[in-house]
């Protein structure tokens, strides 16, 4: 029987072929020890990167609602700080409007306009609200101020209202004023420089959009502007040397301000309903990007555990072929004839 032997050549190729691959099999372990990641993706995926490539496709789409998202609680946080400072505006003055109105003097008369004069003023500069260079309450016209400024109004309404001689005509020329559609020559052609256009919704999710749709154009708060505006056109001197008619108007003024104070709420929690959908579509994002990051890093990420004990495997493996080759090193014919 002839028995075939592994020559000396042959088994230094060997060992060397061995040793060659556990030292890259080491700094593959190791690699994947420090970056964290699996080195050879495809065979952790078993050659089909669909459901990987899916996953990612997912996370970068749900990175982009969730900053669509984060931009519209912003507006609409914005737009709800805006309308506070709008309905505090006008629900300070009213009642003081009413009382003068309805019991008070010629001095509180006086007084009372011009705080309503006042409050038109902060009103309108409220309503110009902007986040860096985009005025949020003009619709689509983001790059325009959406209201001309309060004595801009009062300046329209003197034109407006020249001719009449009683608060009934007054405060129906104001009326007509504020509630003229586009084209009537009123409030939305002279006052308001936005776009009839509402803001484009924002994709906040795979199936969810964040509307903010009001502006400074919006019936209720023309409304708002309508009564203060009544007040304060007796402060620019409307129905001079008839302190009646005066008081009559600031009375009008307090009561257009106190049943319009519901509808502006009624606004404003509409609002409140896109910060609550925003903040809703926030939370499901996330957790839609937890899941998938964890079904990613389950097929990605290297087990440091596992990863750790194959290292000091190989290392074993390794020192033991070091001890191997050190000892057929040593089989000489020298050696062995001693």
């Amino acid at each position: 029987m002839t028995n075939i032997s592994t020559g000396d050549l042959a088994r230094a190729y060997l060992l060397r072929h061995h040793t060659s691959n556990t030292k890259a099999q080491l700094q593959r372990l190791t690699g994947e020890l420090s970056s964290g990641r699996k080195a050879d993706l495809g065979d952790a995926v078993a050659g089909d990167f669909r459901a990987l490539a899916g996953i990612e496709h997912s996370l970068k789409a749900l990175k982009a609602y969730h900053m669509a998202a984060v931009e519209a609680g912003m507006l609409a946080g914005t737009v709800q700080t805006a309308l506070e400072s709008f309905q505090s505006a006008a629900s300070d003055v009213s009642f003081k409007l009413l009382a003068a109105g309805t019991n008070g003097n010629a001095i509180q008369v006086r007084t009372s306009a011009s705080e309503a004069r006042r409050a038109l003023f902060t009103a309108a500069s409220a309503l110009n609200v902007q986040t860096g260079d985009r005025f949020l309450l003009s619709g689509a016209a983001t790059d325009q101020k959406p209201v001309s400024g309060g004595q801009d109004i009062l300046d329209a309404l003197t034109i407006a209202i020249s001719g009449q001689t009683s608060a009934a005509g007054v405060t129906s020329a104001i009326t007509a004023w504020f509630d003229a559609p586009s084209g009537g020559g009123g409030y939305v052609d002279i006052a308001y420089d936005g776009s009839q256009q509402p803001l484009t919704p924002l994709r906040i999710g795979q199936d969810a959009s964040a509307s903010l749709s009001l502006s400074a154009a919006d019936p209720n708060l023309r409304e708002v502007l309508k009564g203060l505006a009544i007040g304060a056109i007796v402060a620019e001197g409307a129905l001079a040397g008839d302190p009646v008619g005066q008081a009559r108007l600031v009375k009008t003024a307090g009561q257009t301000l106190i049943a319009a104070d519901g509808n502006l709420t009624a606004v404003r929690a509409d609002v409140g309903l896109v910060e609550a959908q925003v903040a809703d579509a926030l939370t499901r994002n996330g957790a839609e990007a937890s899941a998938l990051e964890i079904t990613r890093n389950g097929i990605i990420v290297a087990d440091p555990y596992g990863t750790a004990s194959d290292i000091e495997a190989v290392s074993t493996q390794l020192q033991t072929m070091y001890t191997l080759t050190a000892r057929l090193s040593q089989l000489t014919l020298a050696n062995y004839l001693k």
